[in-house]
């Protein structure tokens, strides 16, 4: 297990991220050619949850093997149990389960004590289980649904802190994940700062867009602005509003 990876973040990218849709992320990683970014089947358990952002803490498992999968299992120095005490505070947990969806994969003794060790959130491609308990430990969790048997049912888990495919999307631990209503995005570690600075400007202009078409204006050379509406834009007056495409 890979534990050199620094997962600290820097507080100001953690509250503008915050503060950004991950519709805006998306739209702004694919004009850097970055397609598969949202991870397939990370659905909010209850609605309303906040939008996170954090450093990807990765965990992996692969189909169930009968001598492995085993509820004596879960006292291995290799398990989900001693997986969550090696996460740090701040990280978003982010499992890849292969789209099981008949074993879940935490409950909610689990979901406590990664609450209680100050983890930001879970997001997995399974389910969960015991979902009235997981709901009142307040850990936010992205993830299929809920399933009644445990893990080993259907999985084998074999590592964390390594490079794992969580939704169709390649996750490598110190990745950042923002998650809202929409989803989980993932912004590559290389790109959070560029991300963090060009993204307020695409909600910004996005917003100045919306309000024009509700005051009546089409679409065409609105959105995307050709460059007679992009000059109106800057003459606006919207803080930071930058030229560009």
């Amino acid at each position: 297990m890979n534990s050199d990876i620094d997962m600290s973040l820097d507080p100001h990218v953690v509250e503008v991220l915050s503060q950004v849709t991950t519709a805006t992320l998306t739209t702004l990683l694919l004009k850097k050619g970055l397609r598969n970014v949202w991870l397939r089947g990370a659905r909010p358990l209850r609605a309303g949850q906040p939008r996170l952002v954090g450093r990807a803490f990765t965990l992996r498992f692969v189909p169930a093997r009968e001598d492995l999968a085993t509820p004596e299992s879960w006292a291995s120095p290799i398990s989900t149990r001693a997986a969550i005490e090696a996460m740090p505070a701040g990280c978003i947990a982010v499992a890849d389960a292969m789209g099981v969806c008949d074993a879940g994969i935490f409950g909610d003794i689990l979901c406590a004590r990664m609450a209680q060790r100050g983890v930001a959130g879970l997001v997995t491609d399974g389910v969960v289980r015991d979902v009235a308990g997981v709901l009142g430990t307040g850990l936010p969790v992205w993830c299929r649904g809920a399933a009644a048997p445990p893990s080993v049912a259907g999985l084998t888990f074999v590592a964390w802190q390594q490079p794992i495919a969580c939704g169709g999307v390649a996750v490598f631990p110190g990745d950042v994940l923002v998650i809202d209503d929409d989803g989980a995005v993932l912004i590559p570690a290389v790109l959070v700062r560029e991300m963090a600075q060009l993204a307020p400007e695409q909600e910004r202009m996005e917003a100045w867009i919306m309000q024009q078409v509700n005051q009546g204006a089409s679409l065409p050379g609105l959105y995307p602005m050709n460059a007679e509406t992009r000059s109106r834009y800057l003459a606006s007056g919207q803080p930071g509003a930058l030229p560009g495409p």
